[in-house]
């Protein structure tokens, strides 16, 4: 499925939404990027787009491989990139001057398995930056980019490979393997049909645990 039609079909839903979904598809922990968070929003946070895979190493690794330019020149129109760095490191591995960059070339935003730094030149140019964390360090003598478009292991079963389309907005991030996004689409419109109904009963007094032994059932 191009990545277009995947945009159409799921721009309407939250991250939220998606996430049930794919609990539901036995995704596991639904696609959520645990851990990850808004910290420079654009678009009320919001944003979606297939991802670009960064895998960072400790400088120190001479062992692993090395990319022919750097990795934010992998940005394109519409991507969002997703950056994994090493763990338990004190440093960032994105600041001011990468988002800068990222933004000329159309990029939708960044997603960190990691640390980022510059919150508020992000902020001051409204390009979405979602990371595990923040510091004060930069990448030099920490890491570097070492792989660009490889699939990485986020936690125990659950991968972001390249492609996949990451929605995220202020509830979090949650990675959609493209073969779903249609099943996804369907689970997310029916249950959207039913929380309607369920607000508008909720607001005319409906006692929550009646409607959900009732109309949220198996939702």
């Amino acid at each position: 499925m191009s990545a277009a039609k995947s945009l159409k079909l799921l721009n309407r839903f939250t991250s939220c939404d998606i996430g049930d979904a794919l609990v539901k598809l036995k995704v596991p922990n639904g696609g959520f990027l645990d851990g990850i968070r808004l910290f420079s929003p654009a678009n009320n946070g919001r944003i979606i787009g297939p991802a670009v895979t960064v895998k960072m190493v400790e400088s120190s690794d001479s062992s692993a491989p090395r990319l022919d330019k750097h990795f934010v020149d992998h940005n394109q129109e519409g991507v969002i990139m997703y950056i994994q760095q090493p763990k338990g490191l004190p440093s960032a591995c994105w600041g001011g001057l990468m988002s800068t960059r990222a933004q000329f070339l159309g990029t939708k935003g960044v997603v960190i398995d990691g640390r980022m730094r510059d919150v508020n030149e992000h902020r001051g140019m409204k390009f979405p930056v979602f990371a595990r964390g923040i510091s004060i360090l930069g990448s030099n003598t920490f890491t570097r980019a070492s792989t660009v478009n490889e699939p990485l292991q986020f936690k125990d079963d659950l991968w972001v490979n390249p492609g996949d389309l990451l929605v995220c907005d202020d509830d979090g991030c949650v990675a959609v393997p493209l073969s779903l996004v249609d099943k996804v689409a369907e689970l997310c419109e029916a249950r959207a049909e039913v929380d309607e109904i369920t607000f508008d009963k909720l607001r005319k007094g409906e006692e929550m645990g009646e409607l959900i032994q009732t109309i949220r059932k198996d939702k």
